[in-house]
């Protein structure tokens, strides 16, 4: 079930045992917070598998308090208790596991789920792994394991618009007001994450007092502001705003940014660009609906972005800026190059 499934769930009643399985922190978190808010401190236990075996979670489980009517039991690296060397070398993922003081066996699980005691939740917390790519059949054996846990929580990644969305719906909660531009930097800066924007955010609203947030004050703040000023830099170079474009730059080079890093940025920015250029894109709406055909995220005001730079360059001109890219990228591989020199030069040549 999704995160907002289990907390509609949770309205009518926590079930016996719960499998958290994923990476995102930020949901889990909520899912947390959301468990514990009306039992005390008493009634909340905390176990981790790398120090402790299942069937003594377990038996944790079937004790009864003298103090707490309900309980809540949290678990922690629940993947330790998969089997591992002989026994998992037999399913093919030998090693897999390893490092915890979980038996491999999940029938005390099994057993326990078919008489669970009353008022008492179990949550198996699994996120070590994600659900595409390398860990997809990592994640899958954990899911088999559990198998007996009917209530399982899948904890995605949230992609950028969506990201998007619930860091809006965060700084309304807080209070104050973020521009839309800074909204966007602070969200591709942390990479969509929405457990360290939710941080971010939070910091941003004691900041702010009574006026709006911007740029400036992200770059300042974030703890990734080096990053954020390089999305200021393409931005900036996207404008041909090319008196800002260099004062970026020297930020960049005052703070020890690696610079071919900025060069990469814009690369993919005049490519995106290029590209909308040569499909005849005539809007950032258009970009979009292109860009979902292709497979490619996007979201609002990144295809604004892409498009205010298709609408400062001719194709020529990002064709050349491409092959200023390529030129500037040599540059920066030569024999101790002077990397601020570098970039100016491109910058210069770029935006005249």
């Amino acid at each position: 079930m999704t995160p907002a499934q289990f907390h509609a769930r949770l309205k009518k009643g926590a079930p016996p045992v719960i499998l958290l399985l994923g990476q995102e922190a930020y949901e889990r978190r909520r899912i947390k917070d959301a468990m514990t808010a009306a039992l005390p401190a008493e009634s909340v236990t905390q176990h981790d598998l790398a120090t402790v075996g299942l069937a003594e979670a377990i038996d944790d489980a079937r004790a009864l308090s003298l103090f707490a009517s309900e309980r809540l039991i949290w678990i922690t690296n629940a993947e330790l208790a998969l089997p591992r060397g002989k026994a998992a070398a037999a399913e093919d993922d030998e090693g897999e596991g390893s490092g915890g003081s979980g038996s491999g066996d999940a029938a005390p699980l099994a057993e326990y789920l078919r008489d669970p005691t009353p008022g008492v939740t179990l949550v198996f917390e699994a996120i070590r792994f994600d659900f595409e790519g390398d860990d997809k059949r990592k994640s899958d054996r954990v899911r088999k394991f559990y198998a007996a846990i009917p209530d399982v929580v899948e904890l995605y990644r949230y992609n950028p618009a969506d990201a998007r969305r619930e860091a809006e719906a965060l700084v309304r909660k807080a209070g104050f007001r973020l521009d839309p531009a800074a909204l966007d930097l602070l969200v591709e800066a942390l990479g969509a994450d929405v457990a360290r924007i939710a941080v971010e955010i939070e910091k941003l609203s004691l900041y702010a007092g009574d006026r709006p947030v911007d740029v400036d004050d992200v770059t300042a703040l974030c703890p990734d502001a080096r990053a954020t000023t390089i999305f200021a830099l393409v931005n900036a170079i996207g404008r041909r705003d090319r008196v800002k474009a260099l004062a970026i730059l020297e930020t960049l080079t005052r703070d020890g940014e690696y610079l071919p890093l900025a060069l990469a940025f814009l690369s993919g920015q005049f490519r995106m660009a290029l590209v909308a250029r040569e499909a005849g894109i005539k809007s950032s709406s258009q970009l979009l609906s292109h860009c979902a055909k292709a497979g490619i995220p996007m979201w609002p005001s990144r295809a604004d972005q892409i498009y205010q730079t298709v609408s400062k360059f001719s194709k020529a001109q990002l064709e050349r800026a491409m092959e200023l890219i390529y030129k500037t990228d040599k540059a920066l591989r030569d024999a101790r190059p002077d990397d601020r020199i570098v970039m100016e030069r491109f910058i210069l040549d770029l935006v005249r």
